[in-house]
């Protein structure tokens, strides 16, 4: 058992997720606590100007410098909140801010420079998790499956787990083993972006406007019409892949309200592919905060469960999961398989710093 800390700042670019794991890097797993630490408002918006346009060199490099440094403040507060001095973590896995995702091309940029968090926390960093999957025909994403295979082990088969963040994936967990994953389509992303242009809200707290919204049929069709959501998983897309869904016509609530239908309606239909309908949809990420989206996946799965019931924090799994990547990483176990993001082999991703 290796204690380790995980490390996440996903595509909505509201801040770093940082999570204490014990674990083996396989199905041993104690959680230990997390945080979040939210950027400011400059650092949020430097984060999706260079996710979304081709800025100069060096103010990514810059970027990629102060996002480091904003991961080493979130180790410290981990470590002053959930640290234990008889247990100290070996490693930190270090995801980086998503720049660019384009598998297709087998491009994907994640931003964080390992060697100054190593320097600044005195840690060996695992990070690069996603290249050497693309190297070997994958598609670099989703990296949580098998996390969440490991930690699902002893659901009832067949059980789906849907992480809910800037984009949507699902982990489909079938008998003998079976597992099957990728992304579905836009997650919160396309919302929390509306919301802030429309309302001038970082997010649709409480789903106060689509609670009072209608879904638009029409604009969902044509949304669900890209090629995209005709294929089969595993799959992967960046956040920024669904901007052809336009609902600029609708008023805040109904766009709200539409855009929480065209995640969920991608959910089901990339589960309708699968070999068996689970009964039973746990979902994770921030999508699990929003009722309307909750209240959607109802409609269509019979048990729609928050982690939170089984005493997991959805807001900070995904930094756990980079904390267990990381200690399989350092054994040379794979982090991705071609059931999972389609590698032509079961691929150990990653690399450490000395």
């Amino acid at each position: 058992m290796v204690n380790a800390i995980g490390l996440m700042s996903g595509t909505s670019a509201d801040g770093v997720d940082a999570a204490l794991l014990r674990t083996d890097g396989e199905s041993r797993i104690e959680f230990c606590g997390g945080i979040t630490l939210h950027y400011s408002s400059e650092m949020r918006w430097r984060l999706l100007e260079a996710s979304q346009h081709d800025i100069p060199i060096t103010e990514l490099l810059r970027l990629e410098r102060d996002i480091t440094l904003y991961h080493a403040q979130a180790i410290e507060k981990l470590r002053e909140k959930h640290g234990d001095k008889d247990h100290p973590p070996k490693l930190v896995g270090f995801h980086g801010h998503t720049i660019r995702h384009v598998p297709n091309e087998q491009i994907t940029l994640q931003i964080g420079n390992p060697w100054l968090l190593a320097n600044r926390t005195g840690l060996p960093v695992v990070s690069d998790f996603r290249r050497n999957d693309i190297a070997n025909e994958g598609q670099g994403a989703p990296l949580v499956s098998m996390f969440h295979s490991a930690i699902f082990d002893s659901e009832p088969r067949p059980v789906a787990v849907l992480n809910l963040g800037g984009v949507a994936n699902v982990t489909w967990l079938g008998g003998e083993g079976r597992i099957i994953a990728g992304d579905t389509g836009p997650g919160c992303g396309l919302l929390d972006e509306w919301v802030q242009e429309m309302a001038d809200m970082p997010h649709d707290r409480d789903g106060q406007l689509a609670l009072r919204g209608s879904v638009n049929e029409a604009i969902l069709r044509n949304a669900l019409s890209s090629p995209f959501f005709r294929k089969k998983l595993p799959k992967s897309a960046d956040r920024y892949d669904f901007d052809h869904v336009d609902v600029s016509t609708l008023s805040v609530e109904d766009g709200a309200a539409t855009l929480c239908a065209v995640t969920v309606r991608a959910v089901v239909d990339a589960v309708k592919k699968l070999p068996e309908w689970p009964e039973t949809l746990w979902v994770t990420g921030g999508g699990v905060h929003h009722p309307v989206i909750m209240r959607m996946l109802g409609d269509s799965f019979k048990f729609v469960r928050s982690v939170e019931e089984r005493g997991l924090s959805p807001d900070t799994l995904e930094a756990e999961c980079f904390a267990w990547l990381a200690v399989r990483h350092s054994l040379g176990l794979p982090l991705t398989i071609p059931e999972t993001t389609g590698c032509t082999t079961a691929v150990c991703g990653g690399a450490i710093t000395g």
